[in-house]
C-alpha cells in the first residue's frame, strides 16, 4: 500500500500532492501543526490534540479549517488509509497561497495537509541503556506556547545534540529549564517528581499532561515550579518526553552522569505506568 496523505479536501497518494510555491508556510513559515501518535489504529488523546491545535490557530489568528467533528472523521479515514497499525500523524495548516506580503491576505483558503508515517517509539533497550543529552541557552522566539511550522531554532538545537552523539538539547532560559529542543523535561529529585510550569517558553506536551496525570493517579509526589539550572544539573533523574519517544531516561547531560548515571526507579515505575496505559487505553480502545 503506497503513503497517502490529505490536501485540502483529497486522499491522494504523497508522490501527487502539490502545493504552490507562494505557499504562506513556504514563504514566511506562517502556519501551525500538530503529531499525534496512533496505537492500533487508534489516535492517541485525540481531543486534546485537537484542543492544542485550535489555541494554536487562534494565537496566530488563523480559522479552524474544520470543527472537531470533521477532523475526527478525516484523521480516521487517514489512519485507515494507511498500512501500519501504529501511526504518527502529522497536521499542517498554513494561512494559504498569496502574493508575497507579510500581512494577512484576505479571503484566502487555508492549506491542510496530512500525511500518517510508521510510528518510531524509543525502545526498550533505549531505556534500559539511558541516553546523553547536552544542554544550551534557550534562544528561541517567546511563543514557544504556539506549535508553530517555523522551527528552525529546534532544529538548530537538535542538532546540536545529534552532532556530539547526544538524543536531545535541553534548554535554559535566563537559568530556568524550559524543554528539550523536541520535548518536554522532568527531574526526579528524593523522589519528588519536577516538572517546570506551562508558560509562553515551553509547548504544553500531551505526553506532559498525562505524565502529571499518572503521578497524581498513583500518589507519586510531585512539584510543578520554576526549576533552576542547578536544580536540573543536581536532580537524581532527567526524563524527555514526547509524542514519539513517550519516556526516556537521561544518563548524562554535558558528559557528566546524572545521579547515578543509569536510568532510576522513578523512571521505571513511569514507564510501566505509561506502557500500562496504552495497553489499556489505546489498545483496546473501542473503535
Amino acid at each position: 500500500m503506497s503513503q497517502i496523505v490529505y490536501l485540502n479536501g483529497q486522499f491522494l497518494p504523497i508522490a501527487e500532492a502539490k502545493i504552490s510555491v507562494l505557499d504562506r508556510g513556504f514563504i514566511f513559515g506562517d502556519g501551525v501543526y500538530e503529531v499525534i501518535p496512533v496505537y492500533s489504529r487508534h489516535p492517541f488523546r485525540l481531543a486534546e490534540h485537537l484542543r492544542r491545535l485550535q489555541a494554536s490557530l487562534e494565537s496566530i489568528r488563523l480559522p479552524n479549517p474544520y470543527p472537531d467533528t470533521e477532523w475526527t472523521t478525516l484523521i480516521t479515514e487517514l489512519i485507515e488509509k494507511n498500512a501500519t497499525e501504529d501511526q504518527s500523524l502529522y497536521l499542517h495548516i498554513t494561512r494559504g497561497v498569496a502574493p508575497r506580503d507579510h500581512a494577512f491576505p484576505a479571503n484566502t483558503p487555508v492549506t491542510v495537509f496530512m500525511m500518517s508515517n510508521p510510528l518510531i517509539t524509543s525502545t526498550r533497550a533505549q531505556c534500559e541503556t539511558g541516553v546523553a543529552a547536552i544542554s544550551h541557552a534557550d534562544n528561541r522566539w517567546g511563543r514557544c506556547d504556539i506549535k508553530a511550522i517555523a522551527l528552525l531554532p529546534n532544529v538548530l538545537l537538535r542538532q546540536m545534540a545529534v552532532d556530539v552523539g547526544a538524543v536531545e538539547t535541553v534548554l535554559f532560559r535566563d537559568g530556568f529549564l524550559t524543554e528539550g529542543a523536541a520535548s518536554n523535561i522532568f527531574a526526579v529529585k528524593k523522589g519528588v517528581l519536577l516538572a517546570p510550569p506551562k508558560d509562553h517558553h515551553m509547548l504544553a506536551g500531551i505526553t506532559y499532561d498525562l505524565i502529571l496525570e499518572l503521578a497524581e493517579e498513583h500518589k507519586i509526589p510531585v512539584e510543578v515550579r520554576k526549576l533552576t539550572e542547578a536544580r536540573v544539573r543536581a536532580a537524581d533523574e532527567l526524563w524527555i518526553t514526547s509524542s514519539t519517544k513517550e519516556i526516556l531516561p537521561i544518563i548524562q547531560l554535558d558528559g557528566k552522569p546524572v545521579g547515578k548515571g543509569k536510568p532510576g526507579e522513578a523512571f521505571w515505575q513511569m514507564y510501566n505506568l505509561y506502557q500500562d496505559y496504552k495497553q489499556q487505553v489505546m489498545r483496546h480502545a473501542s473503535p
